[in-house]
């Protein structure tokens, strides 16, 4: 039976229905259940849409529905097909699948009384695709990919994608499961869930496309003007003294920095939420001294509550914690066992906001950075953990979204306006809260270095706008190394012209706490890692970079404002500026930042000339002010002084 209900079209049939409703400009969300009814879920789809008059058709067994430039159809079998303007197929239900009694859309009752869907569509071989998040691989086109939907350290599932043939997806479930782009079907599959629920979008250029889907999911909020500078971290000052002598010699070299990071176990017990004093004896004078010259300080906050912190009985008593449905109770070990709070929980949210306003943005701290936010549990055996929405494998992928908006919340609340967090994790619709995601514990080598190129616009086109890295990688890289030194150089050339300019690492050599401390002593650190760290030559390589981009700084704020106002990412692929230059759609290693500089990373070792794709125009390299005509490729120079960046003219 097909029938129209409130701007919608619906087919129910056999206890299934199908809803298909204008969700926004040149927009369609299309949801099922096999049990006759749907939830009132919005998932990452939160904001306010433009409202919308479908033309609606129905005609014997079969039905349309057109929104502007979309359209779909609903034939006898209940087969979905969506088409642009033109009329050309955009995405099909996998009929193929029908003989052999596997339908498109296939939902299988599980354990945990919900079901386990797979939805496949007809897959087009010659379509490329972008976007689904941050992966740690050498791939920006996702054609031919298998995705995990899970977080994990390093890895964010995000997953909406930028087709080449001119549409937008949005898998609207954060349920454990699986992306497949392959040659002979796209499939997605969602471990646990009560319905189906995705958003297609259909516009005529890849921006058109990111903007209507930023609207749907909510814009980020105004960047700071404070943030645009170099940020100054490592694996871990573990002093107020220690901090402050890092700011302060920033002070003395008239270097300017805009944030100081002050890590893990300052505090004296996961889920504490304050200072250990005898090592930060005095923040309010310490974060004073340092607004005074002109930096803030951010301070790492934890998910995780050890049994033995002052928060953890409380926190149980009133279900804050997450719990697993069978064995012990603990989720990770730091030092010692721990377990993570609930951000899915709104009382949950307040409470850790309450200890944190009290012990931190009382004494004049307001940036936060919300590391372990996957959550990172020491076996990701999701349907072991049970959420306060649910059990893991149906709303996991939620978790860093609440974690941002417990904080987001607060801050505004307060009275900030301009609230960002630094966090390891997102999925669709974190941006509104502010999130500044960085891409985690990466390894300290060229190759991750490529990979954080990809992925950085992957991130920009899922939706993720405030995007940065470690510089050099996190884990034990060597600044007295010749190689990694070279490295750190060309990733900080390349942070430069990133959302967010970040030092930060778990360099050598190794430093061991002394036996016997506890809280904030117990911790290891790691060595030096400022940008006075890795020689003369670098140094006055990487100055010279920090006074370029202060010397950015209108242009940095003008598209942090485009994305926040419009929904433009900074960094774009080039196909989002140029999607009529097919070479455009191949080009995986350069980067548009904003609509007038193109950037080209060095990561190669040893490399002092890289291949650059000029698309039609004149371009100027902002280094050499040498003009070069567009429309083909060149062999750029790329010294150990800069990397290969363009200004369009």
């Amino acid at each position: 039976m097909l029938y129209t209900e409130n701007n919608a079209l619906i087919r129910f049939y056999n206890s299934e229905i199908l809803k298909i409703e204008p969700w926004g400009e040149s927009s369609l969300r299309v949801r099922c259940s096999p049990e006759g009814r749907l939830s009132n879920k919005d998932r990452a789809l939160t904001e306010k849409i433009d409202k919308c008059s479908a033309k609606i058709t129905i005609n014997e067994d079969f039905g349309e529905i057109v929104n502007g430039k979309i359209r779909a159809t609903v034939d006898k079998n209940g087969r979905v097909t969506i088409y642009n303007q033109r009329g050309e197929i955009m995405l099909d239900e996998a009929l193929r699948l029908q003989p052999l009694k596997a339908p498109a859309r296939f939902f299988k009752p599980n354990h945990l009384g919900k079901y386990q869907l797979t939805m496949s569509f007809e897959s087009n071989e010659k379509e490329k695709i972008f976007g689904m998040g941050q992966y740690q691989q050498e791939i920006l086109n996702l054609k031919g990919c298998t995705l995990e939907l899970a977080h994990r350290n390093s890895q964010a599932s995000v997953p909406f994608y930028i087709s080449s043939l001119g549409y937008g997806f949005l898998w609207n479930l954060p349920a454990i499961g699986e992306a497949t782009f392959a040659r002979n079907i796209t499939k997605f599959k969602a471990e646990s869930t009560d319905e189906l629920d995705y958003l297609v979008i259909v516009a005529d250029t890849p921006s058109e496309i990111e903007r209507i889907y930023m609207r749907a999911v909510g814009h980020a909020p105004k960047m700071p003007e404070y943030a645009l500078g170099l940020w100054q971290s490592k694996l871990r000052y573990r002093t107020q003294d220690e901090l402050m002598g890092v700011a302060r010699k920033y002070k003395e070299l008239n270097i300017p920095l805009s944030v100081i990071v002050c890590d893990f176990f300052h505090w004296p017990h996961q889920g504490d939420f304050r200072f250990d004093y005898d090592y930060f004896p005095k923040p309010e004078e310490m974060t004073k001294e340092l607004k005074e010259m002109g930096t803030e300080l951010m301070v790492s906050v934890w998910p995780t509550i050890e049994f033995e912190s002052e928060s953890y009985k409380e926190m149980l008593e009133r279900g804050y914690l997450i719990r697993n449905d069978r064995g012990p109770s603990n989720h990770t070990e730091c030092f010692k066992p721990a377990v993570f709070y609930d951000t899915t929980n709104p009382e949950a949210r307040k409470y850790v906001w309450e200890k944190v306003k009290r012990n931190y943005y009382d004494k004049g701290i307001r940036l936060f950075w919300l590391d372990e936010a996957e959550p990172e549990y020491m076996l990701y055996d999701f349907d072991n953990h049970r959420y306060f929405e649910g059990n893991s494998t149906e709303v996991g992928n939620v978790y860093p979204v609440d974690y941002a908006k417990g904080f987001y919340e607060g801050l505004i609340a307060s009275g900030e306006e301009e609230p960002i967090s630094l966090i390891r994790c997102a999925w669709a619709g974190s941006a509104k809260y502010g999130a500044l995601v960085w891409s985690g514990d990466i390894m300290p080598t060229f190759e991750a270095m490529r990979c954080q190129v990809r992925a950085g616009l992957n991130m920009a086109i899922a939706g993720i706008p405030w995007w940065t890295t470690d510089i050099g990688g996190f884990d034990y890289g060597d600044p007295a190394s010749e190689e990694y030194r070279e490295l750190t150089i060309r990733w900080f050339q390349y942070a430069t012209f990133c959302p967010i300019l970040r030092m930060h690492g778990y360099q050598a050599p190794y430093i061991p706490a002394k036996e016997g401390l506890t809280g904030g002593g117990m911790c290891y650190t790691g060595g030096d890692n400022e940008i006075w760290s890795y020689g003369e030559k670098a140094f006055e390589i990487m100055k010279n970079h920090v006074f370029y981009r202060e010397k950015m700084k209108p242009y940095l704020k003008s598209i942090m404002d485009e994305a926040h106002e419009k929904g433009n990412p900074p960094m774009r692929p080039m196909f989002y500026e140029f999607p009529e230059d097919k070479g455009c759609w191949d080009v995986e290693d350069q980067y548009m930042f904003g609509s007038k500089l193109m950037v080209c990373p060095v990561c190669e070792l040893g490399q002092r000339q890289r291949e650059v794709y000029l698309p039609n125009g004149k371009w100027k390299n902002v280094f050499t002010g040498e003009i070069y005509e567009g429309g083909k490729a060149i062999t750029a120079d790329a010294p150990i002084e800069y990397t290969p960046v363009y200004e369009r003219l």
